[in-house]
């Protein structure tokens, strides 16, 4: 009858150790799915510490997975594309003004759109990062951009990958693309 009871604790044991591994390992993929490229930067900042990103990252969607993107209007739709082609058309002259400018834009229609206030880009880009992680980074990129850090190629690849948050942010909601001129179509290799 022992031999019974300890060979069911035994197998008990096992059991709730795979299950619990199994469960930890899952929520980390389920973290790298939901987040993507967002996870690895998460895992890079904590110096590889997988267990203190996926904390943070639980944190981040704790505080703003409630947000609801408000729609635009569709004078504010065509407002801001305006402003991002004037931007971009604006870069070859002026390019550390054209990233800054965008910098502005972005942080102005997530706002726009009830993400957390611009003035904490920390706090935006987080919670950016819930609802649209494949494409921050082009946010973050803009904005380390601005103050000058890298040269011109830098700065028009950071522009371009921003575009992509720009275009999924402008028609939120909105099965309707945003109008883009020919040649500043994705792949173009143009600013």
């Amino acid at each position: 009858m022992t031999t019974v009871v300890i060979i069911v604790a035994v197998v008990l044991v096992a059991f709730c150790a795979g299950a619990f591994l199994y469960t930890r390992q899952a929520g980390g993929s389920g973290m790298r799915r939901r987040f993507g490229p967002e996870y690895d930067l998460a895992v890079a900042g904590h110096d590889g510490d997988t267990k203190a990103a996926e904390r943070e990252l639980h944190e981040r969607l704790k505080r703003h997975r409630s947000l609801h993107e408000r729609p635009l209007t569709s004078e504010a739709r065509t407002q801001y594309s305006d402003r991002w082609q004037r931007i971009e058309a604006g870069f070859v002259d002026a390019p550390q003004q054209a990233v800054a400018e965008a910098d502005v834009l972005l942080a102005e229609l997530a706002r726009d759109l009830g993400f957390p206030d611009g003035s904490d880009f920390g706090e935006q880009s987080a919670a950016l990062s819930v609802h649209h992680a494949e494409h921050v980074n082009g946010y973050r990129r803009v904005h380390a951009a601005k103050r000058g850090d890298g040269g011109t190629e830098d700065m028009r690849e950071a522009l371009l990958e921003a575009r992509g948050l720009f275009d999924v942010l402008v028609s939120n909601g909105t099965d309707r693309p945003v109008h883009r001129h020919p040649h500043h179509a994705e792949g173009s290799g143009k600013a």
